[in-house]
């Protein structure tokens, strides 16, 4: 099984814009999935999140998430992180993470705008605790 210290874990997670897919169940048992922008802090996979929203909700509630990471080109490859979930509603740590993550996806020189827009009031801090990692690289070769 593979785990958040490997390197080639990492380098693929952190490889360009790539969007994870995280899951949660909702309060009626249904399944739900929603792409996230994230970035890694240690060992936990790190992204922000509404409170009021259907996911900030259930992930407070149930504990735990469950999100893949792949790329869809050939020979494909995909990383699949199941732990526990930690919330943070510290308004000088959403804004860290969103300025982090807003610069990851949107650019460098855009980091603060997106900072500034996702470090607000009512946003969370959501971090992943993988319990189990799963990866597969280059599939189709």
């Amino acid at each position: 099984m593979a785990n958040l210290h490997d390197q080639q874990v990492r380098d693929f997670l952190l490889h360009g814009t790539r969007t994870g897919k995280v899951a949660w169940v909702a309060s009626d048992g249904a399944p739900h999935v929603a792409p996230i922008w994230f970035t890694l802090d240690g060992e936990d996979i790190v992204f922000n999140t509404g409170a009021d929203t259907g996911k900030g909700r259930s992930l407070v509630r149930e504990g735990r998430a469950s999100l893949v990471v792949d790329d869809e080109a050939p020979p494909f490859s995909f990383v699949k992180i199941d732990g526990r979930v930690t919330v943070s509603d510290d308004l000088d740590e959403v804004r860290r993470f969103a300025t982090v993550i807003g610069g990851r996806y949107m650019g460098a020189d855009r980091a603060e705008e997106f900072g500034a827009r996702n470090g607000v009031p009512g946003e969370l801090v959501i971090r992943v605790h993988p319990e189990r990692v799963t990866a597969a690289f280059d599939i189709a070769d």
